[in-house]
């Protein structure tokens, strides 16, 4: 087993408030892992203790065997972690393919030469155009992103992220805002991107979760309640008694 991400006894206080209490979480490379709780549990405050948006009271976070706790977020991105956040931020102006190339010119250092088109650099053109095809994004290449349906935008955020070749991709609610109509095709995108990328996600759809997630950690008032497969935290007795209630997704 590898391990991609881990935290070990991780806390955030803000103040007296305890947001995230001792959490040690292993995520497993090629993992397809969700992060799950009720509102108020810290899912998102543990997304941004990982990510280095913020610095954690104490304990360590870990990507790829190395310890990243004291990186900066664009230093973690560097080393192999992107994210998207549970409100899009999308070049509006910009049709589909000139926002993924942007972010792959990023990547490769080439964003600086700002007179040049967008377009100008064939090799992230032809990059961005791969991520669009594998997002099944490539009939709307040519859109500008503001006029495609919610769904559609989820997954352009998504390609954004891809562009900096992650080895660790954390969705924060990819499906939040986006009609039942739409979010079936955008887990399926999701769930079709190669095994080399691990994806962690916070996801309130419990239907969509226990589709597409082969591990499920269950955090309650900051803690790590449990850890399992899906079956397994379907039919746990504690997760059905804060969470899930007796109607349990199996």
């Amino acid at each position: 087993m590898t391990i991609a991400l881990q935290t070990s006894h991780l806390v955030k206080k803000f103040g007296g408030f305890v947001a995230t209490n001792d959490v040690t979480l292993n995520v497993e490379a090629g993992a397809r892992h969700a992060l799950i709780g009720p509102n108020g549990a810290g899912k998102t405050t543990l997304i941004n203790l990982l990510t280095g948006f913020l610095e954690p009271t104490s304990g360590s976070v870990t990507l790829q065997g190395k310890d990243v706790t004291t990186l900066a977020q664009h230093q973690r991105v560097k080393r192999g972690l992107a994210r998207t956040f549970q409100i899009n931020r999308l070049f509006s102006e910009l049709t589909v393919l000139e926002s993924v190339v942007l972010a792959v010119n990023e990547r490769l250092g080439l964003s600086a030469k700002f007179w040049k088109p967008v377009g100008a650099h064939t090799q992230a053109v032809e990059e961005a155009a791969e991520l669009l095809r594998t997002l099944k994004l490539l009939d709307v290449a040519h859109e500008q992103t503001r006029n495609l349906a919610y769904g559609k935008q989820r997954l352009i955020e998504i390609a954004l992220a891809l562009a900096a070749k992650p080895s660790v991709l954390l969705l924060d609610e990819p499906a939040a805002g986006v009609p039942t109509s739409e979010s079936r095709a955008l887990f399926e995108s999701i769930a079709a991107l190669p095994r080399d990328v691990t994806i962690l996600l916070i996801e309130h759809d419990m239907d969509l979760v226990f589709r597409f997630a082969d591990t499920i950690s269950v955090l309650v008032s900051g803690a790590l309640l449990t850890q399992g497969t899906p079956q397994q935290i379907a039919n746990d007795p504690q997760v059905k008694e804060v969470y899930l209630g007796e109607a349990a997704h199996v």
